[in-house]
């Protein structure tokens, strides 16, 4: 029922072929400045995809992104007083 995505960035020599990468997946973002699209596909697809992607003539390279990995509950995490009674001035 839930799929696991994950993200693919994607430098680009040309940002104007860029659109063509929305048949390989999800493009959420696309920076012309920096020349780089960030594209969501499934995570069970994201090696041959990749290899796809590389292969294109406009693509200067690709990086698979870390963020399905990395933890988001931490431990130990006590909220500093001074701040709290910051919040807690303007109320």
């Amino acid at each position: 029922m839930f799929t696991e995505r994950q993200a693919l960035i994607v430098w680009l020599h040309n940002t104007k072929p860029a659109k063509s990468l929305r048949k390989y997946g999800n493009v959420h973002y696309v920076s012309k400045r920096m020349k780089y699209a960030v594209v969501y596909c499934n995570q069970e697809d994201i090696e041959k995809l990749a290899e796809k992607l590389s292969s294109l003539s406009f693509v200067k390279k690709v990086e698979l992104s870390f963020k399905p990995f990395l933890k988001t509950e931490y431990e130990n995490s006590k909220p500093d007083k001074a701040k709290e009674y910051d919040y807690k001035i303007g109320v």
